[in-house]
């Protein structure tokens, strides 16, 4: 009899699906089929620019980072936790975040250098990782990898809309946070490493 999968790793893999449409909509060319995706101004102190498909987009990735929040609070709290789910869980919070940052790259919206450093950072430390759970060793997320991970999620919501409200008073609270959470990037990376050297000896 097949083992069914709970419900913590359906909202991980909804997750990951969510994330498709996400690049769906930020990457398709839809003025080269004819489809024109409108923007729209909202004026307050200054005029504020933002297309439709950066509202859809933004929509769908707080619905996916909520999920990333659910299931994580499902399996804890009913006891849900297997290997599989934290494989598919790491899995698609990288495939959420530097998908968003590939597109937002590839958009102009952020420098390359931004998704060149998180994809980086994020590679060096998932090496560390796995090198750790070939000798059966678990190596826990640790507090600057998680204020990096918050700061990414705030930063990425406010890029989808615009930076608004603040974008109103021209203070760049999104560019803030997102170089925020680079730093943080590297801190945690660092630390990763410092910390876990043994793994490779």
């Amino acid at each position: 009899m097949k083992r069914r999968m709970n419900l913590p790793n359906k909202l991980t893999i909804i997750r990951i699906v969510l994330t498709i449409f996400i690049i769906f909509f930020l990457l398709f060319p839809f003025e080269q089929i004819g489809v024109h995706m409108p923007e729209y101004i909202i004026r307050f102190n200054a005029p504020v620019k933002i297309g439709l498909e950066y509202i859809i987009s933004g929509i769908i990735f707080i619905v996916a980072a909520f999920t990333d929040f659910l299931d994580g609070y499902i399996a804890r709290k009913y006891k849900l936790i297997t290997n599989l789910g934290k494989m598919l869980d790491a899995i698609a919070d990288k495939v959420l975040v530097n998908s968003v940052l590939i597109c937002f790259a590839a958009n102009n919206i952020i420098s390359p250098f931004i998704t060149v450093i998180i994809i980086f950072r994020d590679t060096i430390v998932d090496a560390i990782k796995m090198q750790a759970a070939a000798k059966g060793k678990v190596i826990a997320a640790i507090t600057t990898g998680k204020i990096k991970t918050a700061a990414m999620m705030v930063a990425i919501t406010l890029l989808f809309f615009s930076n608004l409200p603040f974008e109103f008073w021209g203070i760049k609270v999104a560019d803030v946070i997102l170089y925020f959470a680079v730093i943080m990037s590297l801190i945690s990376m660092t630390e990763y490493i410092l910390k876990n050297k043994n793994v490779f000896e």
